[in-house]
C-alpha cells in the first residue's frame, strides 16, 4: 500500500512540474504577444514548482523501500570481482604514460 501511495504522489509531482513548464512557456508566448521583457516566471508557477520538487523528492524517497545496513565484512557487498575470463583483461595500455611507475608489493 505505501508502494502504491508513493507512486501516486511522485506521478502527480511530475504532473505539476509539467503543468509548471507548460505554464512557463504560455507566459512567455504572451509575454512576445504583448512586446514586454521576461524578467521571470510568475508566483503561481513558482509555487508549482517548490511543490512538484517536494512530492517528487518524497516519493523518491519512499518508493525504493527500506533502507538496509551495509556491513564491511560481507561477501555479498564486494565492489570489485573479477570475471570468469581473464583473457580480455588488458594491463599494457598508453595510460601507463601518464601515471608515474609505482612499486607496489602485496601484504602477506
Amino acid at each position: 500500500m505505501g508502494f502504491l501511495v508513493g507512486f501516486v504522489i511522485g506521478f502527480v509531482g511530475v504532473l505539476i512540474l509539467s503543468h509548471a513548464a507548460y505554464s512557463t512557456t504560455q507566459y512567455e508566448d504572451l509575454l512576445k504577444i504583448t512586446e514586454d521583457e521576461f524578467s521571470g516566471p510568475p508566483f503561481n508557477v513558482v509555487v508549482e514548482l517548490i511543490v512538484g520538487l517536494v512530492l517528487c523528492t518524497w516519493a523518491a524517497i519512499t518508493v525504493p523501500g527500506i533502507f538496509l545496513s551495509i556491513h564491511p565484512n560481507s561477501d555479498d557487498n564486494r565492489m570489485v570481482s573479477l570475471p570468469d575470463n581473464l583473457d580480455f583483461i588488458i594491463f599494457n595500455h598508453r595510460g601507463k604514460v601518464f601515471v608515474p611507475e609505482i612499486n607496489m608489493k602485496s601484504k602477506r
